[in-house]
């Protein structure tokens, strides 16, 4: 007889079911499926901001000052004073302009990737969980268009303000040192520059901690995925990718994917619907 297997039934929770009545997936399957859907995701969002030109690059400007206002209102605008403090630490803002361009993949992939293989059936709710999360930021970059630091005053590209009063370096450009700038004119022309709320490297960032948290057994690799989300913040903010308040609106797409993974996912492959001859029958 076969023991029976632990398969996680959702974020801090599991139940006992055979092997044999497992998810079935197929990594070939999983990865045309994910590649697919961060094509699309991708085309759709930069069909909106940056593409639309100057009447949106304005529109994203006075969005930019509405929300540096709110920030300072609350006492908290706290962007530009960060990345002065760092700016004359070359070595350090080289690591975090890596940081902010490779981790966000890496650590989002070897997520998947870990699930897929160790916890078939967490990753199935976490697949669907990243794909309702992404998907929503689209609402955002359509309906909010925001001009992030880095451009308030940048004079050198055509998408941004020039405006005085404004002291943000373009970190990816000076020092540089990254993987790539948004200022390469293939990032330019493929990129919505007014992406920026809300955002997705926080959003994922949480994300890799929802779905790796409840699994990992030591100490250690649990205190390293908590604090991502956290590292993930710094780095959007020290390079003048986001103000602070884009975190609070990946939370939201992060919260909206939670929502709805449950029911998305038995609509997925690999996904079991309810059984409705197993539902209670109603009373009368």
């Amino acid at each position: 007889m076969v023991p029976p297997m632990r398969v996680e039934a959702g974020p801090g929770s599991s139940v006992e079911t055979d092997p044999s009545s497992g998810p079935v997936l197929k990594w070939w399957l999983e990865a045309a499926m994910t590649l697919g859907f961060y094509i699309v995701y991708s085309w759709i969002r930069n069909k909106f901001g940056s593409a639309l030109g100057d009447s949106v690059r304005r529109r994203s400007y006075e969005n930019a000052l509405d929300i540096i206002g709110v920030e300072e209102a609350m006492g908290l605008y706290i962007e530009e004073w960060t990345q002065q403090q760092f700016l004359d630490w070359e070595w350090f803002i080289v690591f975090w302009n890596v940081f902010y361009g490779s981790f966000h993949f890496i650590v989002t992939i070897f997520v998947m990737v870990y699930l897929f293989l160790r916890f078939p059936a967490r990753y199935i709710l976490m697949r669907s969980m990243l794909a309702v999360t992404t998907a929503s930021a689209l609402i955002g970059f359509a309906l909010y268009p925001l001009m992030p630091p880095r451009l308030l005053s940048n004079c050198a590209s055509q998408y941004g303000a020039c405006e005085p009063g404004h002291n943000y370096v373009d970190t990816l450009v000076d020092p540089g040192g990254g993987l790539w700038s948004f200022e390469s004119k293939t990032l330019e022309a493929i990129s919505n520059q007014y992406a920026a709320m809300p955002s997705l490297h926080v959003a994922w960032a949480v994300w890799c901690v929802i779905g790796l948290y409840p699994v990992l057994k030591r100490r250690s690799t649990r205190v390293a995925i908590a604090s991502y989300p956290l590292l993930t913040l710094f780095s959007i903010v020290v390079t003048a990718n986001h103000y602070w308040i884009d975190a609070v609106g990946g939370l939201v797409s992060v919260g909206l994917g939670m929502l709805l993974a449950p029911r998305l996912s038995q609509y997925m492959p690999g996904g079991v619907r309810p059984d409705p001859a197993t539902r209670a029958a109603p009373n009368g």
